[in-house]
């Protein structure tokens, strides 16, 4: 509507112009003969040189006005940059104020718990949410302490179906394990890093770009959270320095998870000879003594006491006495091991064994097999080939005892009355 009118206007003006300035003149000076032709050249003439001066001075304020116009057009655009760029500043805060309450969230998860598993999961689970959006793939490969190589351990993954077939990681993973520093991939096709052909021998899931970080605690790498996508660019420095921090995070609450693991299991287990300390042992035969008695049924306790202990101690030190134990909690574990049995190192030269579901005679029998095997076995202490003898008392629950205390009680009578019967016996009550 506007550019009608201003074309009307325009239109008007040039007629207005036109009847004004031509027909008007020439009507007056051919038709009318009001005027002479001399005249009439003087009067184009003199407005020629009005319309002159008038254009060149308009000219000259059209100028200025253009000329401010482009300066006020070039202030309107830095200020639409500088606004387009806090808007992005913003939205670049915003986003990082999201990530690190999510971290803070991390961190408070983190030192909730102390389970491996569950730690490793939070960790995952983090990584893939708060840095992939959800997109792609996270791995999780952890250091196996045994072959000392990367064992696949937890992953999430935007396909369900999809198949992680590297289980010990790839050229990226080893790289990364290799340098023990973070790695951006923005598109596998053009990183000279990393050998195309190898790629190609490589049976890899389709993948264009991915972030590392390794788990590092005390120079020690525990392993590497990776990130990776099948298309280009997917991920930023940003996104690497997310990855990271989350790595720095998970490494602390992994290292602590496994020292707890580890003090848990120093609680549980003996030092030197790896059987349950007396301790633990009692509490599990607590529970067993429960779970027999829900279930009416028989269980075998056996106390073992080594002969003339301390004559091995005497005759070839100390040492010569971890040996005998050692050699004693190991024949143990590996003659009851099909029973399921609960064996721990009761005192200094004492065991016990809890046999499940064995009636007396059937654990008789099986101490009686043990100690046999025990005595044949030969035993070099300082270059002198000797033997072991042990005695053995078997008490059974419910029937020489229902409840625990009582239970180790006349297990231990039965051990005694061994001895005195000459060592090297199993008895009963």
């Amino acid at each position: 509507m506007y550019k009608k009118n201003a074309f009307l206007k325009t239109l008007l003006c040039a007629a207005l112009f036109l009847f004004s300035y031509i027909i008007l003149p020439l009507y007056i000076t051919f038709s009318l003969k009001a005027l002479s032709f001399k005249y009439l050249l003087v009067f184009y003439l003199i407005n020629i040189i009005v319309i002159t001066c008038l254009v060149r001075k308009n000219s000259g304020k059209i100028y200025r006005f253009e000329y401010q116009i482009q300066v006020l057009q070039e202030k309107l655009n830095i200020l639409n940059d500088r606004n387009s760029s806090e808007l992005k500043n913003n939205a670049s805060l915003e986003a990082k104020i999201i990530r690190y309450n999510s971290l803070k969230k991390l961190v408070e998860e983190l030192n909730e718990s102390l389970n491996f598993e569950h730690i490793a999961n939070i960790i995952t689970l983090a990584a893939f949410s708060l840095v992939s959006n959800n997109k792609g793939t996270c791995i999780l490969y952890l250091v196996d302490k045994e072959t000392q190589k990367l064992a696949l351990f937890k992953t999430k993954k935007e396909d369900r179906e999809l198949v992680v077939k590297a289980k010990e990681g790839d050229i990226f993973d080893f790289w990364v394990a290799r340098h023990a520093t973070p790695l951006l991939v923005e598109n596998i096709r053009n990183d000279f890093r990393f050998d195309p052909e190898k790629l190609k021998i490589q049976d890899l899931r389709p993948i264009l770009s991915l972030i590392s970080s390794p788990f590092i605690s005390d120079h020690r790498f525990l392993g590497l959270l990776r990130l990776d996508s099948p298309k280009a660019h997917t991920f930023s420095q940003d996104d690497l320095r997310l990855l990271a921090t989350i790595s720095d995070l998970g490494s602390v609450a992994l290292e602590n998870s496994e020292l707890f693991a580890q003090t848990q299991n120093l609680a549980m287990h003996d030092g030197l000879t790896s059987l349950y300390t007396k301790g633990y042992f009692l509490e599990r035969l607590k529970q067993e003594c429960i779970r027999f008695r829900r279930r009416s049924a028989a269980f075998s306790l056996l106390m073992i006491d080594i002969d003339s202990f301390k004559n091995y101690n005497d005759n070839f030190g100390h040492t010569a006495g971890d040996i005998v134990l050692r050699k004693i909690s190991e024949k143990l574990t590996s003659f009851f091991k099909k029973l399921n049995p609960i064996i721990g190192r009761f005192g200094g030269e004492e065991f016990c064994v809890i046999i499940p579901d064995a009636d007396k005679k059937k654990a008789f029998s099986l101490a009686d097999m043990m100690r046999q095997e025990l005595e044949k076995e030969k035993i070099i202490l300082r270059r002198q080939e000797t033997n072991i003898t042990v005695s053995i008392g078997v008490a059974t629950f419910p029937f020489d005892a229902n409840v625990e205390d009582d239970l180790i009680q006349k297990a231990d009578q039965a051990m005694y009355k061994a001895k005195k019967a000459g060592r090297n016996q199993v008895c009963c009550i």
